[in-house]
């Protein structure tokens, strides 16, 4: 892998199991969350009697091994590290397999250890490794941590976590997990030890062998809060104990690995035939990313849920619009996801809690799904309400349908938007009434302020619309596929005239000549064939972006020079040729390749700096830096073309 990974994967199993290697060598920092929060793990090799670091950058006194490789695919990250004579491969895999629930939910993740000699010499090489209690606490120091040691079949297991269990507590951006149990398995001697500052470790003597397996799992009993029920994730919804999935993860992982390996190979090779080999390395960083900051649960009704977590922006819970860019990776291998992305959304705009007739943001705040957030307040008698002002009613209505649509026609069934269809004809109707010029409101580039006009906005009415149709004509109403497709059509015309600035580019508002903005959410008009707008049209617009090109990227639009990753994609994909694509996003990989900013890929940034967006917000003094968002997920749009699986 040719692309330096701003922050490499090393567990990636959800919002809260998350661990993260922000250095270019392994040695050169303390591992920690996505968030930044230290999670560390130490690894000490001893070689020939003297102690090496391998993993981590203490203790400071001992010496790091000398890293020589570092590899990232879909599934795993693998560093080789030489130090006098021996050769030690590291490779973490975590098996989000989006095809296998079961897989994908379980949360038990790798590392595989093989010791090699390098100069024809035995050596002696004992392995020790330590996970630190900040595993399963917000922060280490907040709370008595208790451990055990045991045996899980042949295996030595040792379990942390805290003695006052907070389970599914409270609910934020910036948090870490304060219930559930960690557990370190593998062939050697387990033991609960601290540190001179009272910090409890999780740690573990390998046996001697050339090969040794050691899995990270967390057991965190309770997963989601869903509407009031205390949710168990996918893996254990029939009562699974994770000592039995420890057990099975150990004996399963030829099996396993070799599926990864499998699916790793595919993704790189299909990506490169798609967009490129730049393009295919920023598709196997972003895999694990964007599957792990979702939660894979099972409601009430044993139906999934798919939630995912606004990471560092507010820390809702299935947020619309970070669902809607994220679909392309799950439209490829399991529209279930998408479904269980959804669900949540109709069964809060099922509740007397949602007065409108456009759809909701959210369902919640994570690990809390109890209904949104965004916008909501209580007025002087403590009433809740939700802000007009604060809410994305044309965004949100389009994203829906548009997420119905490709499921349905990826399925060829329309039989979930069938489900739901009484809440599809008031948000598309909605659309008819106010997507033609949208009024002052919000879109998803909500950080960019409320804007009129908005043609990118109307865009997505006309898309929304379209997508209807397109249910319709599944549900074998082609009378009513007719009247809203010609709709579209109309919708379309008129947009043209509208938005045309005169020398081949389109505004960024009907009211505003001479600006610009990406136009992303044209993307489903190329991918399923629907024809609204001409080619000379989105070879013009295509055309207008080059002269526009900063080191690392295109503007999202004339207001500021930040881009956002995802709608960076998306619009590279209306380019006709395979070259156009490129050279949009060459400068993405660039970004990604040379940013100072260390932290898992972030989809809002600088295009002239290459920095990510950080700053307090005025009104929340909160922390707004986007990274190891699920929006990332969108960077797979072109292998969605690439695959054809949208064509109607």
């Amino acid at each position: 892998m040719r692309l330096r990974a701003p922050s490499y994967p090393l567990i990636t199993v959800d919002p809260y199991f998350s661990v993260w290697s922000s250095s270019d060598r392994l040695t050169d920092s303390e591992t920690c969350h996505w968030t930044s929060s230290p999670v560390r793990i130490s690894g000490i090799a001893e070689i020939d009697g003297k102690e090496f670091r391998f993993i981590g950058a203490s203790p400071a006194g001992i010496p790091a091994m000398e890293q020589t490789s570092v590899k990232v695919t879909a599934m795993s990250t693998e560093y080789t590290m030489e130090q006098s004579g021996v050769k030690l491969t590291l490779k973490f895999t975590t098996p989000l397999l989006p095809d296998d629930l079961y897989c994908l939910s379980r949360p038990v993740s790798y590392l595989e250890i093989t010791r090699d000699f390098t100069d024809r010499h035995m050596h002696t090489v004992h392995i020790s490794l330590s996970v630190s209690e900040e595993i399963c606490t917000d922060k280490a120091g907040d709370a008595e941590i208790v451990g055990e040691v045991s045996r899980i079949g042949k295996y030595s297991t040792v379990r942390i976590g805290r003695k006052e269990q907070k389970i599914l507590g409270r609910s934020g951006d910036n948090l870490r997990i304060e219930w559930g149990y960690f557990y370190l398995t593998g062939e050697g001697e387990t033991s609960v030890k601290k540190d001179e500052n009272g910090i409890t470790y999780a740690s573990i003597d390998l046996a001697p062998a050339k090969n040794s397996l050691l899995t990270f799992a967390y057991d965190d009993i309770r997963s989601i809060c869903y509407f009031g029920s205390h949710l168990r994730s996918w893996w254990n919804k029939d009562g699974a104990l994770i000592e039995d999935e420890i057990e099975k993860a150990h004996s399963d992982y030829r099996t396993v690995i070799r599926r990864c390996d499998a699916f790793d190979e595919k993704l790189f090779v299909d990506a490169v035939r798609a967009g490129g080999e730049k393009y295919a390395e920023m598709l196997e960083l972003a895999f694990r990313q964007s599957v792990g900051a979702h939660k894979l649960a099972v409601d009430e009704d044993g139906e999934v849920i798919f939630i995912s977590k606004e990471c560092f922006s507010n820390g809702c819970a299935a947020t619309v619009d970070v669902s809607y860019p994220s679909i392309p990776l799950f439209l490829l291998w399991n529209t279930e996801l998408v479904k269980g992305m959804m669900r949540p959304v109709y069964r809060f705009a099922s509740t007397d809690a949602w007065p409108y007739d456009f759809a909701p943001h959210d369902a919640g705040q994570y690990p809390l799904v109890n209904g949104q957030v965004y916008g909501r307040k209580k007025d002087d008698d403590g009433n809740i309400y939700y802000r007009f002002e604060s809410q994305m009613p044309v965004e949100e209505c389009g994203n829906m349908l548009l997420m119905e649509t490709a499921v349905a026609v990826i399925d060829g069934t329309p039989a979930f938007a069938e489900s739901h269809m009484k809440y599809l004809d008031t948000w598309v109707g909605y659309l008819l009434e106010n997507g033609r010029d949208p009024a002052d409101q919000l879109c998803t580039d909500d950080f960019a302020g409320h804007l009129a006009h908005n043609c990118n906005l109307s865009l997505k009415a006309i898309m929304g619309i379209a997508g209807y149709a397109v249910i319709k004509g599944m549900c074998g109403d082609n009378k009513a596929r007719n009247k809203y497709l010609s709709i579209a059509r109309s919708m379309a015309k008129d947009w043209l005239v509208r938005a045309a600035n005169g020398d081949g580019s389109y505004r960024l508002a009907f009211d505003r000549p001479g600006s610009f903005s990406m136009k992303y959410n044209l993307v489903w008009d190329k991918l399923m064939g629907t024809e609204l707008f001409p080619k000379s049209f989105y070879s013009s617009e295509v055309a207008s972006y080059m002269s526009k090109m900063h080191p690392y990227g295109l503007d999202l639009d004339n207001r500021q020079p930040y881009t956002k990753s995802d709608w960076l994609v998306w619009t590279a994909t209306l380019a006709e040729s395979r070259e156009d694509f490129e050279r949009l996003t060459d400068h993405l990989w660039d970004f990604y390749n040379y940013t100072p900013s260390r932290v898992p890929m972030t989809d809002w940034y600088y295009t002239l700096t290459g920095l990510h967006k950080a700053y307090f917000s005025r009104t929340s003094n909160m922390e707004i830096s986007f990274r190891n968002r699920t929006v990332i997920g969108g960077l797979f749009i072109k292998l969605l073309e690439y695959r054809g699986l949208m064509k109607i």
